[in-house]
């Protein structure tokens, strides 16, 4: 199986997920959209799509030019083409914006180990109806998708007190997850020294909050990761192989 994985920053990769892809043998195709690589002009050779996080948010298209292109393929990958697709915090944005919802700041922004619930359409669902009904997740973002409640083509899957989509789907393929269920146990400290998510983080939680941050997350990771496994697993047997 080949997939195809657009990152916005080198150390924002599927982390653990792309332990497991890679010790199942699927072959990755990397394109660092920051540092100027483009995505192939035929997606069609690709199984499924990884779009990650990133330090820039969707509507900065004038200091990020490359977000126009990616848009315009996530829509073709998605809509056109009705491959699989996973998005995770940036990538869980831009999908709901090319499926014709809004990205606005969330207010606050949640940054932290926090709860989100699903909701009941968890049971039905093909990726999470192994999920419980209530986990722990990873949240690192100031912005966040809103403006899907009236279409027919998204289904609701997870929210919390802050976030209403922390998890959405798009018909039966595409899904955009706000949180990083992707972690591992290094994730925190690295992403920590990114200026922009350490400002972040220090507004939010305070000086010297990376240290508490870090060491809850890894308190967390055992389920984290599991729930990871999870995930893959169902992508991979449930939605990458019915297409």
């Amino acid at each position: 199986m080949n997939i195809i994985v657009l990152q916005h920053i080198k150390i924002e990769d599927p982390g653990y997920i792309k332990d497991l892809m890679l010790a199942d043998g699927l072959n990755l195709t990397t394109i660092e959209l920051d540092e100027g690589e483009k995505i192939p002009d035929d997606l069609t050779k690709f199984d499924g799509m990884f779009c990650m996080g990133g330090p820039m948010d969707t509507y900065m298209e004038k200091e990020y030019p490359w977000l126009i292109d990616e848009k315009k393929r996530i829509k073709e990958f998605v809509l056109d083409l009705k491959k699989p697709y996973l998005g995770f915090c940036l990538g869980c944005q831009l999908l709901g914006e090319v499926v014709g919802g809004k990205v606005v700041r969330s207010n606050p922004p949640e940054i932290g180990v926090m709860d989100i619930k699903f909701t009941k359409h968890k049971d039905e669902d093909k990726l999470f109806s192994q999920f419980p009904d209530e986990i722990k997740s990873l949240q690192w973002h100031s912005y966040e998708v809103q403006g899907l409640d009236n279409f027919k083509d998204i289904t609701l899957l997870a929210s919390s007190p802050i976030t209403k989509y922390q998890i959405f789907k798009y018909q039966n393929h595409a899904y955009g997850i706000q949180f990083h269920i992707e972690i591992k146990d290094s994730t925190v400290k690295q992403w920590g020294c990114v200026p922009e998510y350490e400002k972040a983080l220090e507004q939010q939680l305070g000086k010297g909050a990376l240290i508490k941050f870090d060491k809850e997350a890894k308190a967390n990771m055992q389920k984290m990761n599991n729930y990871s496994k999870i995930l893959y697993s169902k992508f991979k047997g449930d939605i990458l192989n019915s297409k």
